[in-house]
């Protein structure tokens, strides 16, 4: 039973930046795929990016293309989520989550996640 646990939400301002950061346990990151979503107070969750086992190929949402990265450190069993040039409605509860695929595969999407996390709250304000 894999465990993931967010950290690294906070309060910023806009245009400021944070790091989320996602441990990984009870198996090896290297064999699934991950992808962060979040959810804002009355909204649908929304994938947000994703990268794939082997860190080979990462896909991003049109509203975070160019600020997000997504990043991935299998030996350590971390994702990461970086984020730049924050906005305010950028402001939610941020979740990764893991799918199981091939080992250090290239493939990556939002659909049929087998474990999330809890999630870390990241608000955006003046």
């Amino acid at each position: 039973q894999l465990s993931l646990v967010e950290s690294g939400g906070g309060s910023v301002q806009p245009g400021g930046s944070l790091r989320l950061s996602c441990a990984v346990y009870g198996g090896t990151l290297e064999e699934y795929a991950i992808a962060w979503f979040r959810q804002a107070p009355g909204k649908e969750r929304e994938g947000v990016s994703c990268i794939s086992s082997n860190g080979a190929t990462t896909k991003y949402t049109d509203s975070v293309k160019g600020r997000f990265t997504a990043l991935r450190d299998n030996y350590q069993n971390m994702a990461y989520l970086q984020i730049h040039n924050q906005r305010p409605e950028d402001s939610a509860v941020y979740y990764c989550a893991a799918d199981r695929t091939s080992s250090w595969d290239s493939f990556c999407d939002f659909d049929g996640m087998d474990y999330w996390g809890k999630g870390t709250l990241v608000t955006v304000s003046e």
